[in-house]
């Protein structure tokens, strides 16, 4: 039983790490963290958590829109999330799970919160980016700002829906020269 246990364990390793010369190089990475969207200082929670791990991982360069992404993420869920009937308990906080996957190729960042409702994603501009800052304030759209700056910082940005109610949103950042710091 333990052959089998160590041979699975080695192949499993295997699948996450490289060989770099004389040492052993993570592939993937992971770091998760759940928070409550009362809490006064979610928001920053979450921003230096994702600029910490981007900076442990080698990808300082892309921790800035990294942060500004997981504001908003969080940010929503803390201003707009109700949660469904069946996850909400009375004087419970509203959780907020936060996500870090890094593969060789690829960093997705996920924000899950406990509301089924679809995020609404913007259609297209309302009006070109050259000409909205001359333009009052009143005439910008109300909502969806924060998902148009996800939209346009991340190379990718889809949602999921959680098998038990609830929601995550993702985003994808390709990894190229911008990110990396050298190896990691």
């Amino acid at each position: 039983m333990r052959a089998g246990r160590a041979k699975q364990s080695a192949r499993t390793l295997a699948a996450i790490t490289r060989h770099d010369g004389a040492r052993t190089v993570p592939v993937e990475r992971f770091r998760a963290l759940t928070l409550h969207a009362d809490s006064p200082d979610t928001v920053l929670v979450a921003r230096n958590t994702v600029r910490s791990a981007l900076t442990d991982w080698g990808l300082s360069g892309l921790a800035e829109d990294a942060r500004l992404v997981v504001s908003e993420l969080v940010g929503n869920v803390v201003h707009h999330a109700v949660p469904d009937a069946r996850l909400a308990r009375p004087g419970a906080p509203r959780r907020i799970d936060i996500t870090l996957t890094k593969w060789p190729k690829w960093l997705f960042l996920g924000v899950a919160d406990e509301d089924s409702s679809p995020p609404t994603f913007p259609l297209g501009e309302s009006f070109s980016p050259q000409l909205a800052h001359d333009l009052p304030e009143a005439v910008l759209p109300d909502s969806g700002r924060g998902l148009l700056i996800i939209h346009r910082l991340a190379d990718a940005l889809w949602w999921a829906p959680e098998e038990g109610g609830g929601k995550t949103i993702f985003c994808r950042f390709d990894l190229g020269e911008r990110c990396a710091d050298g190896p990691v």
